[in-house]
């Protein structure tokens, strides 16, 4: 018998390997993962069949298998949802539902609008098939529930929510030597930060240098931010926010994060909103960025774990308390940061400001009620600027999708339902949603065109998720919006000004100076029907430059730190778009290293 050849075997199982690899790296560069969930053994009389329905980011198809009272398999074939976000409820629903027969399954938190796209999808799949669904849609029995065990940890520094800020705080303490446990009570990380779709605002940076930007200037950022903040703005915070950004942007080249585009922003002529190559949202990118760090670095990160109290001794902050579905933890920390973000779906307690607000459409996401600011507020911290909430001017009010200030930045432009603008388009967001409350019928439409969206990728979502009207002329777009009668002829009126406008450099109607780079002549059009929302709660926990929490006397609370949308100060109030990614990086670093400063300091007491 002839021997094997044993190298050629290897070389053909090294090349399966690499082949099987790029295969799976191909998969989740493409946003498409197989989840599978369901029973091995299937009867000859099961049906297969597909289903699909319209998720956060596109189509979820999946492929069913089952009787007419038995689902005994499910696959999700497509889909493009958000890593981290959405992702968890395409892995994670099948197999409850499965388990349960049921499709009356609780969503997964915070990913409400991907959980509702599986559940109809199976449903589409099921009426495919020719069952009926209504017979899957069972009461779920409750869980038993479980006896919790108390557990104590220990560590240098314990970062409470993992948002952009959080996430940002524990890769510079751990890059500073400290151990640290990150808490989130979400499913997965990231927070309001996963949903910032624009950029990061930064002054003075070597990629504005490289581009040949002069005017973004430390001075005109401070001035631009207290300004559009109607000077409601701690100056000091503001001015470390902007002396910091340049090199917050250095320190995300070097995690491997960089923002080579500058535009910008709403509000300002000057060029300060860096970007991910290709227009790609910013949060999901660089949350993704930030995440892999904190592998990397061995960071320990705690989801669906939830902070509940501050631990004190002697006035000082020794860890926190939290509880997961099983345990109750005890943990004992150095020093603790919160980056709780804000509370922009806590509908009392924005109502309590503000009650025209309590049934508002809102962008945040279903985690951000505020906790750390009550937390903070229960060991005597001081907040500031708490009534100071900003509407949002783009926010599709269906869902509460927003459409980033970066389709604006671009050139795309706002006009009513009489075919016409009424603001510049790119003021300040609380300039831009106080204009639209005013118009007719209370609705807007954002409008752009064919180059604007082959030149913003984010805009690929809103096309795929049915959310843009679209027309070949002006004329057809407009009547596909809805406009009847003279507004027809108002739009295109408006559109044909527009253009000129842009050909000239100058916009007499309503100076805009920003974002106008190039005309909306590239057919087909599109619009996307919009109005003001809740986006961002200015106010929050009270801080110092060095992100360390302020008593309502005044005073530090020693070994206790604060960043992110959870403080106040910053953003005064209106917070200029860019400036809430600057925030999280630039105070969630500081924060990062205020905290790995105290935790040496306290190892150094302990150890005289």
């Amino acid at each position: 018998m002839k021997k094997p050849n044993t190298k050629l075997h290897d070389v053909i199982g090294i090349l399966c390997g690499v082949f099987l690899v790029a295969v799976l790296i191909w998969s989740i560069i493409a946003g498409n993962r197989t989840t599978t969930a369901g029973a091995a053994d299937i009867p000859d009389d099961a049906v297969t069949m597909q289903g699909t329905a319209p998720g956060r980011n596109g189509p979820i198809v999946v492929e069913v298998t089952a009787t007419e009272d038995t689902i005994y398999q499910i696959k999700v074939l497509e889909e493009e949802e958000t890593e981290g976000i959405g992702s968890v409820a395409v892995d994670e629903l099948p197999g409850m539902i499965y388990e349960a027969q049921s499709l009356q399954v609780d969503s997964i938190a915070g990913a409400t609008v991907t959980s509702d796209a599986v559940k109809a999808a199976v449903v589409n799949a099921l009426e495919n098939a020719g069952f009926d669904p209504n017979v899957f849609m069972r009461e779920v029995e409750a869980a038993a529930p479980v006896e919790k065990t108390d557990v104590e940890l220990e560590c240098d520094v314990v970062v409470v929510g993992a948002g952009g800020a959080g996430l940002t705080a524990s890769v510079l303490a751990t890059q500073e030597g400290q151990n640290v446990i990150l808490l989130e009570k979400m499913p997965f990380v990231g927070g309001n930060s996963l949903r910032a779709e624009g950029g990061m605002n930064a002054a003075d940076t070597k990629v504005e240098a490289e581009l040949g930007i002069t005017d973004s200037t430390v001075d005109n950022f401070v001035e631009d931010t207290l300004r559009l903040g109607h000077n409601l703005a701690n100056p000091d915070l503001v001015r470390t926010l902007a002396e910091n950004s340049a090199e917050a942007v250095d320190w995300l080249y070097s995690i491997d994060a960089p923002l080579p585009e500058v535009v910008a922003t709403g509000g300002t002529s000057h060029k300060y909103l860096h970007k991910p190559e290709g227009g790609l949202p910013v949060g999901e990118y660089l949350v993704e960025k930030l995440k892999a760090q904190t592998e990397k670095l061995g960071v320990d990160v705690r989801v669906n774990t939830k902070a509940t109290e501050i631990l004190m001794e002697n006035g000082q902050a020794v860890g926190v308390k939290a509880e997961d579905a099983e345990h109750n933890y005890t943990i004992h920390a150095k020093s603790v940061v919160l980056t709780t973000g804000g509370f922009g779906a806590n509908f009392d307690l924005m109502a309590s400001y503000d009650e025209s607000l309590r049934n508002a459409v809102t962008t945040n996401h279903s985690g951000a009620t505020g906790d750390g600011i009550a937390m903070a507020q229960a060991v005597g911290a001081d907040t500031v600027d708490m009534e100071q909430i900003q509407l949002h001017p783009t926010v599709i009010q269906s869902d509460g999708t927003l459409v980033s200030e970066s389709v604006r930045s671009h050139g795309a432009i706002i006009v009513n339902t009489e075919g016409k603008r009424f603001v510049n388009d790119l003021a300040g967001r609380d300039v831009v949603s106080q204009a639209e409350l005013k118009q007719p019928d209370g609705y807007c439409f954002i409008i752009f065109d064919q180059h604007l969206q082959d030149e913003v990728a984010l805009t690929q979502k809103f096309i795929d998720r049915g959310f843009t009207i679209t027309g070949n002329t002006y004329e057809e777009l407009a009547e596909n919006m809805g406009l009847t009668g003279e507004a027809v002829q108002n739009f295109v009126n408006t559109m044909n000004t527009w253009n000129e406008s842009v050909a000239k450099g100058v916009d007499e109607e309503f100076g805009r100076d920003n974002g106008m780079d190039a005309d909306l002549s590239t057919a087909p059009y599109y619009a996307i029907k919009i109005a003001p929302g809740i986006h961002h709660t200015m106010g929050g926990i009270k801080i110092n430059t060095n992100a360390e929490v302020i008593d309502t006397s005044g005073n530090v609370i020693p070994g206790l730190f604060a960043a992110g949308e959870t403080t106040g100060g910053i953003h005064g109030g209106n917070r200029v778009g860019g400036n809430a990614v600057c925030d999280f990086i630039v105070f969630g670093r500081i924060a990062g290293k205020s905290a790995s400063e105290f935790a040496d300091s306290v190892a150094l007491d302990n150890a005289a």
